[in-house]
């Protein structure tokens, strides 16, 4: 791998003959698939973990987290790398880590080798993502065309997330937890090769260095209000164990921001946030992820721990809401053309909102059909609507030179909002259960949860309707 990145690096910018768009979005979209897929396929192979290596509770809490922590710390500066550096170059770099850090977790003998391959993994994540969006985003002209692959790209996001229990039971069941990490390999490895190949380099265009006061600040913010955040779970908000951290990191944030408003090349132009549509799609972005993050992590518990559902059985539960968000996000740009970006997100959220009231009636008792398919359905089809117009409108007003950036504050947007909220639902829910174990209790608890998920989206259909911008360019309308 070192090889074809050095040959990578060796290639000039420019080639005499580009690559068939299609297989742009393709090696694209599976970078995103991997990177999205590996935020929950651990989950069902945790027990498994736990058995082969002798993992403590901490140590078994720190295996997703790991992963989560380094992706949304990183997310930042891997966006604004691509753009000084080159995306192509990034993405490989991305990949191998990625590629190279499931090996050695698949490989794991001790628990610290897993948690640190996790890490790994994580950081090659949010180096690879950001470029992912912003490479399709140069190869697909402006116009309808790129609303359909950022289409693509929303559908593989959220299929990747969704097939993550499925994939994770089937692996589990049928080999051992260790292919759900070594799996990676021959699809890296695979992907890798054809992104050397084919994979157009492209980059701001100017010789500004990386901002690296800047951007040891974002990253330690980001990364310690995510462990503040992971802490809550365990010891609950108003533990010294959450607020120290938490606080830390707003400190660091805001101490991020007056340098970033004092240095001649920022890591991230605070005037992006001047710019309507990025601001407000991104608020927009962390509130939808706070709210369908938690779906699919709850869902599983309900189906499992009420409804006695195996993994594998749990994992194909939930395969029609698959399929729901990629119709959603597949229809979202024609529906895009006509009735304008900032209804169809509305639209989309309204959408996901009667299914999150759906399933927020869950019973101990209840069926298949009527809790889980329709409103998992419901939740996931609005999601996939609301996500495609909210990542063209994130990405259609910053300049070229700063689409990294706004990619990577896309996926950061989404991940924080997903690491908050499912930490802050995980309290909703033991608070309600009162520590009891019963169908009855857990059932009021992850009923409580929908409940809450109802009403931040409802405030998020609000938000977009007054803030996302009424007129945006022409791509971000798939026009």
């Amino acid at each position: 791998m070192t090889a074809m990145l050095r040959a990578a690096a060796e290639r000039p910018v420019s080639r005499p003959s580009a690559p068939p768009t299609w297989v742009v979005v393709a090696l694209a979209c599976a970078g995103q698939f991997l990177v999205v897929l590996d935020v929950s396929v651990v989950n069902v192979a945790l027990p498994s973990m736990r058995t082969d290596l002798a993992l403590s509770a901490t140590g078994l809490q720190w295996v997703v987290n790991a992963y989560t922590i380094a992706f949304a710390g990183f997310m930042l500066l891997g966006g604004r790398a691509g753009d000084l550096y080159g995306r192509k170059r990034m993405f490989l770099i991305g990949l191998a880590l990625f590629t190279l850090a499931s090996l050695g977790g698949g490989l794991a003998q001790a628990e610290w080798q897993l948690l640190l391959a996790r890490a790994v993994q994580g950081l090659g994540a949010a180096v690879l993502a950001p470029s992912t969006l912003t490479i399709l985003a140069s190869a697909v002209p402006e116009g309808a065309a790129r609303a359909r692959a950022i289409a693509t790209w929303t559908a593989v996001g959220g299929g990747g997330g969704a097939a993550g229990g499925l994939v994770g039971g089937l692996l589990v069941e049928g080999l051992s937890w260790r292919w759900v990490l070594l799996i990676n390999v021959p699809v890296g490895a695979v992907v890798l090769a054809g992104a050397l190949r084919w994979l157009p380099e492209s980059r701001a265009g100017d010789r500004r260095r990386l901002d690296l006061p800047g951007a040891l600040l974002v990253t330690a913010g980001l990364a310690t209000l995510a462990y503040g955040i992971v802490q809550t779970e365990a010891e609950g908000w108003t533990s010294s164990a959450a607020l120290a951290p938490l606080l830390a990191g707003a400190a660091l944030i805001g101490l991020f921001l007056l340098v970033e408003a004092r240095t001649k090349t920022p890591l991230m132009p605070l005037k992006l946030f001047r710019i309507r549509s990025v601001s407000s799609a991104n608020v927009a972005m962390f509130l939808c992820g706070a709210a369908m993050f938690c779906m699919w992590f709850f869902m599983t518990l309900y189906a499992q721990n009420v409804l006695g559902y195996t993994p594998l059985e749990a994992g194909l539960a939930l395969m029609p809401s698959s399929l729901a968000v990629i119709l959603g996000s597949k229809a979202a740009p024609r529906l895009m053309r006509v009735a304008g970006a900032r209804h169809v997100a509305v639209f989309g959220t309204l959408v996901a909102v009667v299914g999150f009231g759906w399933q927020s009636t869950m019973s101990a008792d209840g069926t298949y059909l009527t809790a889980i398919m329709i409103p998992g359905i419901l939740m996931m089809l609005g999601a996939g609507l609301a996500a495609t117009p909210l990542a063209s409108l994130a990405t259609s007003g910053a300049a070229p030179g700063d689409a990294g950036l706004v990619s990577g504050l896309v996926n950061t947007s989404r991940t924080m909002g997903g690491s908050l909220g499912l930490s802050v639902m995980s309290t909703i829910a033991a608070a309600r259960t009162g520590g009891g174990s019963s169908a009855a209790a857990l059932t009021e608890g992850y009923a409580l949860v929908f409940r809450t998920g109802m009403g931040v989206l409802l405030g998020g259909a609000v938000l977009m309707l007054l803030w996302l911008p009424r007129r945006v360019p022409a791509q971000a309308a798939g026009s």
